[in-house]
């Protein structure tokens, strides 16, 4: 399976990712995410979802379109989200 990191992504963008929740980090869902610029770095493009700024590079799966992102969900965590059942 691949993840669209390759993506030219611009400001004002909607993307989807794959999120793992920080308080069971064994369930995971994908979440709309907007790319936004860097409120502290001017001209650094970040994504911004659960009122939250996340860097916009290959440590979160980003896909332009939400099929992608379940496709990527279902491979990786199956379709209720959870890794361990």
């Amino acid at each position: 399976m691949y993840f669209e990191q390759n993506h030219n992504f611009e400001l004002g963008d909607i993307v989807y990712v794959l999120y793992r929740n920080p308080h069971a980090q064994d369930v995971a869902q994908v979440q709309e995410a907007a790319v936004v610029e860097n409120p502290n770095e001017p001209g650094e493009l970040n994504l911004f979802m659960y009122d939250t700024y996340y860097p916009l590079d290959e440590e979160i799966a980003v896909f332009p379109t939400e099929v992608e992102a379940m496709r990527a969900y279902n491979y990786h965590f199956g379709e209720d989200g959870n890794l361990y059942g």
